[in-house]
């Protein structure tokens, strides 16, 4: 080796820290660089997805508390060791799961539940999406066939109590009330040894003042050793080191250290609310634009159609619905000679023929059943509604039809039966077998089971409780 090229070990300290901070730039930037591809690939290839993920700034984290990858509905976590570790594919699916987090409002919608539990059918129900839209799990990601096409809520009651099993992510827009208290305990531990601290310099300091008094009365020999000693200078922590004389790569990593988030400070409930209401209106937009360009199908549009339905507005809307086609209407018919040669109009009334159907299949709760017929019952009243009451699961009720003119109360018949498997069909026949043509037919079910291969010639209504569409037919969603 020729004399003049100095070894890497004779090479000052700042140089090596030099090459040793721009190594661990590098990297760092290269792992900003992979996640913003991924996120680049969601954008053109699942639309939908790739929408809720611009939503998400994404910030580098401390290991201690977010050991994958974490979301507080505000921002986008990750350890970067642990996105070094994944692959694209696997990056795609992480970015999308906390997106789905957020615009599924898993952060506001715990309520009473166990958070642990909580959090793993969050992750149960999120990670079968992404997998049905062609997305590849990390190899810690929870699955559960069983779970398919289920919501967090339906899941929750599924899980074994003492089920120990580590969620995917870390979900940092929530705690735990013994998690919360034991921060909150050890935030006032850290102001007390804080304040203990304080007082123990203080009261060094005072002490050092006295015995500097009295150091003016000891031999001159004990102040030559005291002088001798001062002139030695003491090793400085490690801690504390200028940079140029740290080890070469300790001033890289404790800057790159600086710049990774604490954990965030759980959701308030006026926040939960707040982010909620702007995620549900992020995930409206996005579904939108997916739809028109024809990138959204699956099971992950299926759950957003159930989401995105507004909550319990089937009575207004049923009766907006029955008051319009009971609307009265003026007749301009001509009148008879002998009431002169005038035309003038006359007010017309009209009653309406309404053929409500009820699933009896054992999938609809009798309070919603009771709900429902009282429901029906009002409307009637107000609208001049002749009802015709058809249960039905496989086959229809025996009994039926049972029918209620405008001025009797419509209510459930005592011996209703049900419980089998569920069809619609022989509702459908048997309005075809009268030759009737109804103003209006109301199905009230869950939507599971087999339609009539066309729909009729009049109006119908399907009152679904659950997330199943219809093939026809007006929709309204029972929450």
């Amino acid at each position: 080796m020729p004399a003049d090229t100095p070894t890497r070990a004779s090479q000052p300290n700042s140089q090596l820290g030099a090459e040793s901070s721009a190594q661990i730039h590098a990297e760092r930037d290269a792992i900003e660089t992979k996640l913003a591809s991924a996120r680049t690939r969601l954008i053109l290839d699942k639309p939908f997805l790739g929408a809720l993920v611009l939503r998400l700034p994404m910030q580098p984290a401390k290991p201690d508390w977010c050991p994958t990858t974490a979301t507080d509905a505000r921002a986008f976590f990750y350890n970067p060791e642990y996105i070094d570790s994944l692959s694209l594919d696997q990056t795609q699916f992480m970015l999308a799961h906390e997106a789905l987090h957020c615009a599924l409002s898993h952060f506001a919608r715990r309520q009473h539940r166990v958070k642990h539990k909580w959090d793993l059918a969050c992750d149960y129900a999120i990670n079968p999406l992404l997998i049905d839209d062609g997305l590849v799990p990390p190899a810690n990601a929870q699955i559960m066939p069983l779970y398919k096409g289920m919501t967090a809520e339906e899941i929750y009651p599924l899980i074994d109590d003492n089920d120990q099993s580590e969620t995917l992510d870390t979900h940092a827009y929530d705690r735990d009330q013994d998690q919360q208290g034991q921060d909150r305990r050890g935030n006032l531990d850290e102001r007390d040894v804080s304040q203990q601290t304080t007082r123990q310099q203080t009261s060094s300091g005072e002490q050092g003042q006295g015995q500097g008094v009295n150091a003016a009365d000891q031999t001159k020999t004990e102040s030559g050793q005291r002088q001798a000693d001062h002139e030695q200078p003491e090793p400085a922590p490690s801690n504390q080191m200028p940079p140029d004389q740290m080890p070469s790569d300790q001033a890289a990593q404790d800057q790159a250290a600086q710049n990774q988030a604490n954990a965030p400070a759980p959701l308030t409930p006026d926040e939960q609310e707040t982010l909620q209401v702007q995620w549900q209106q992020r995930m409206a937009g996005a579904a939108q634009q997916a739809m028109q360009a024809g990138r959204l199908g699956g099971e992950l549009k299926r759950m957003i159609d159930h989401l995105l339905q507004p909550s319990l507005p089937w009575r207004m809307l049923l009766a907006r619905y029955m008051n319009s086609l009971s609307r009265d209407d003026y007749s301009w018919s001509r009148p008879s000679r002998r009431e002169g040669e005038y035309i003038m109009p006359s007010l017309r009334n009209h009653q309406l023929d309404v053929v409500v159907a009820l699933d009896t299949s054992g999938s609809i709760k009798d309070n919603e059943v009771q709900e429902f017929i009282d429901e029906i019952d009002a409307l009637k009243a107000q609208v001049r509604a002749r009802i015709t009451l058809l249960p039905c699961d496989a086959e229809l009720c025996s009994g039926a039809p049972f029918l209620f003119e405008p001025w009797e109360q419509f209510c459930r018949p005592k011996d209703l039966v049900g419980g089998g498997g569920t069809s619609f069909r022989p509702v459908f026949e048997w309005v075809e077998r009268q030759a009737m043509r109804p103003d209006l037919l109301v199905y009230f079910t869950d939507a599971d089971g087999s339609f009539p291969d066309r729909d009729p010639n009049y109006p119908v209504i399907w009152l679904i409780k659950g997330r199943r569409t219809v093939p026809w037919g007006q929709r309204i969603q029972l929450n």
